[in-house]
């Protein structure tokens, strides 16, 4: 395990108390109103939390499996790497 030096455990805790702040912050905001939410406020409140996070999942598990399969280095010619083997060699560009 690395040891902390005296900036690193500075920076850890100055973000930890911003984190707190944000948390105090968001918690009074939120209940600071006399405004109550519907059922289906709720619903759609949970619908598009679920969705965005199913999209932003997904989205991500496309981009690895794109950079895992070599789709990506396909893409720009002056990153290409030639095979030894030629049945894995790409074809040239013309």
């Amino acid at each position: 395990m690395k040891n902390f030096n005296l900036g690193q455990a500075l920076l850890l805790m100055a973000l930890f108390a911003m984190l707190l702040f944000a948390i105090i912050w968001a918690s009074l905001a939120w209940t600071s109103t006399d405004v109550e939410m519907s059922v289906h406020g709720w619903i759609a409140l949970g619908l598009g939390t679920s969705l965005s996070l199913i999209i932003g999942c997904g989205l991500m598990a496309l981009m690895f499996y794109s950079s895992r399969s070599g789709y990506d280095e396909t893409a720009s010619p002056e990153f290409r790497v030639e095979a030894d083997d030629e049945q894995t060699r790409l074809p040239p560009r013309e």
